[in-house]
């Protein structure tokens, strides 16, 4: 699983996820991305759930990115424990997503198949996504330019 090697803080709030996605939203790497459209945490073993189906339908051809990773850490207290007494220790780590956020990149096979492999990769994450393109991204952008 993901998850930082060293942190400057174990346990931190929760946090919100409100409004969209400033950075993080163009292709970087790749020809091809997946794109949250809501708000959620994706925790550390769906992501790679998702990379794996993603590089397992690709077939060891083109070249897969994650674009997100998970610094946050949740915390739970045990069951059937009083109330008070502290923070509960750390469970799993998560990324933060916002809207419009690219999660993952691919590079290097035709369109037809990126489509499938993110599609399987979508099934994996718990929020709704859409698969996008360069092309598409850079033209939206310079729409809003002029």
């Amino acid at each position: 699983m993901l998850m930082p090697k060293r942190v400057k803080r174990r346990r931190v709030h929760r946090g919100r996820m409100t409004g969209k996605c400033t950075k993080g939203n163009q292709i970087a790497y790749g020809e091809y991305g997946l794109m949250a459209m809501e708000p959620a945490w994706i925790k550390s073993n769906q992501i790679e759930a998702a990379r794996i189906a993603m590089t397992r339908f690709i077939k060891r051809g083109g070249k897969v990115w994650i674009d997100i990773f998970p610094h946050k850490p949740i915390t739970k207290k045990p069951a059937d424990s009083r109330m008070g007494s502290g923070k509960g220790s750390v469970e799993y780590w998560v990324a933060v997503v916002k809207p419009g956020r690219i999660m993952f990149e691919m590079a290097g096979v035709d369109e037809a198949v990126a489509k499938e492999a993110m599609r399987l990769a979508a099934h994996k994450l718990p929020i709704k996504t859409k698969f996008v393109k360069k092309s598409d991204l850079e033209n939206k952008a310079q729409g809003d330019e002029n």
